[in-house]
């Protein structure tokens, strides 16, 4: 019998988002030595032995001879480390997003990632809601909400993402119409349109977006202007973007100018 890997104990928001700071120091690829992490960070020793010992258990580095470089497999930050960064944040982009919806009966389809499942939660006083999603965090928060009806997609489980991707999720999301989706984003950019780190996921979240009336991007302002592997959509299919304070505001011109009506919640 096989045992688990342990997962990082990232429950703080604090750890959260020292644990996203190491990922992204190591980011480029190259070797990076303990003494630039403990001093990068400004962490004892102890702690970033402690830290790199964590990420290396779930494959995410591999610890070196005085320091540590990237795995070649780890090309986005697991979502269990994501949900602890800018929470508050995520939240207002979320009620912001909210706000959108009419009254009465409607459908929604609501894709995965941090910011996305804070939508989802902002909903969960609605009736007469259909919330259409393959997010398998955000179908067991809210599948228990009597006043909502829940419908999850099959798929294939993304272990970074807990989303359920792949022509079973495709399918489902094809087959139904929806008035609003809304969608996260790894990145968001004028130049590259609406981005993720996987080509897999991306088709999926591409035919989420495909039947939908509106589509509304919610992206935090670490995501705008980057670009990453895989295009989900063009600017030119996508309503609304919310964003926060923190995104620089030429690349949100340089956003708006390509279609899209831009929200800027105060952070």
């Amino acid at each position: 019998m096989t045992t688990a890997l342990p997962l990082p104990r990232a429950g703080s928001g604090k750890r959260s988002r020292r644990l996203v700071a190491l990922l992204d120091l190591l980011s480029s690829g190259e070797t990076v030595s303990l003494h630039r992490i403990v001093d990068e960070l400004a962490v004892s020793v102890a702690t970033a032995r402690r830290d790199l010992a964590d990420l290396e258990d779930q494959g995410l580095l591999t610890r070196t001879h005085g320091g540590a470089r990237i795995a070649a497999a780890a090309v986005e930050v697991p979502v269990r480390l994501r949900a602890g960064t800018s929470h508050r944040t995520k939240q207002l982009i979320a009620r912001r997003a909210a706000t959108f919806l009419p009254q009465g009966p409607y459908a929604v389809a609501i894709g995965g990632g941090t910011t996305a499942a804070e939508v989802a939660r902002a909903l969960v006083f609605r009736g007469e809601l259909t919330i259409v999603t393959n997010s398998l965090t955000t179908a067991g928060e809210i599948g228990s909400r009597p006043n909502l009806r829940v419908l999850v997609t099959g798929g294939i489980v993304r272990p970074n993402s807990f989303e359920l991707v792949g022509v079973l999720a495709e399918n489902t999301f094809s087959a139904l119409n929806v008035g609003t989706a809304f969608l996260g984003a790894d990145g968001l950019s004028a130049a590259g349109g609406v981005t993720t780190h996987d080509e897999i996921e991306a088709r999926t979240n591409a035919a989420m977006v495909g039947n939908a009336q509106r589509t509304v991007v919610v992206a935090d302002s670490s995501k705008i202007g980057r670009v990453t592997l895989a295009r989900v959509a063009d600017l030119a299919g996508v309503h609304d973007v919310v964003t926060d304070s923190g995104a620089p505001g030429e690349e949100l011109e340089r956003i708006r100018a390509c279609g899209p009506r831009v929200h800027v919640v105060a952070v």
